[in-house]
């Protein structure tokens, strides 16, 4: 989803909505669909002015991600990687990568609605893949209700996914503590960014190293979803693309 100019920041202008049901959600039953403004994410935390919407991310846009980042090539296999989608919202992202090749899939969600809406789909998700012996097999998936600067990101190999969760504030937070617990294991971080707000503040960080940066395109049932679901927001139109990154910590 990409935005039209405009002098008002674009958050205030959303209007919540729960329609259209996206394909991803009628195939496989689990509810990740609808537009939540940041106003209505609000908790009380002093990071509140930098929440941005939520909105699910485009399947084939994530799936087109990771075969990327794939490309680049990481420095390890993809099974030893664990996948963290930091603001995961209604879970669609952790949903998508749990039926790849990851170590496991964390999801750390801010929000109590959104968290257990995740929840929800995710034992949906676990329930549908057990009786359906045609089914993908699921990396674990974890869900975690709390904030993303205190998570204690685990000892193995990790690809951390941002589809713009918060503003700039906020990222630089965040990468500072990349670089706390990353320090002595370089290379061993990569970041996916979806919706790439903010990557003036990676393209410019001494640690972090550029891997790839360009528009991203959506299959054509995600671009026909993505135009019904934001109809309704005048401040924004759908180029059927999402501009996209991909950043390795090298340490500085």
């Amino acid at each position: 989803m990409s935005k039209k100019p405009t002098p008002i920041r674009p958050r205030d202008l959303l209007k919540a909505t729960s329609t259209p049901i996206h394909p991803f959600d009628q195939i496989h039953g689990v509810e990740t669909s609808g537009l939540v403004p940041a106003a209505n994410l609000i908790t009380g935390h002093p990071n509140d002015e930098h929440v941005t919407a939520y909105y699910g991310v485009a399947p084939s846009i994530l799936r087109t991600l990771i075969d990327l980042w794939r490309e680049t090539p990481p420095p390890e296999p993809i099974h030893s990687y664990t996948f963290i989608d930091i603001g995961a919202g209604k879970g669609r992202a952790m949903l998508v990568a749990s039926e790849l090749a990851f170590r496991q899939v964390i999801g750390i969600e801010l929000n109590p609605t959104m968290a257990e809406a995740a929840r929800r789909n995710l034992a949906h998700w676990h329930q549908s893949h057990t009786t359906d012996a045609t089914a993908p097999r699921l990396t674990p998936i974890q869900l975690l209700e709390q904030d993303a600067l205190t998570f204690d990101f685990p000892s193995t190999p990790s690809l951390i996914f941002l589809f713009h969760p918060f503003e700039a504030p906020v990222l630089k937070q965040l990468l500072r503590r990349i670089e706390t617990q990353f320090a002595k294991r370089p290379g061993t971080l990569d970041i996916l960014y979806v919706n790439a707000e903010c990557r003036t503040i990676l393209d410019k960080h001494p640690a972090f190293t550029r891997l790839f940066s360009g528009p991203v395109a959506m299959s054509p049932e995600d671009h026909a979803a993505d135009l019904a679901a934001i109809a309704q927001q005048e401040e924004y139109g759908s180029t059927g693309d999402e501009e996209c990154a991909i950043y390795r910590y090298t340490g500085r």
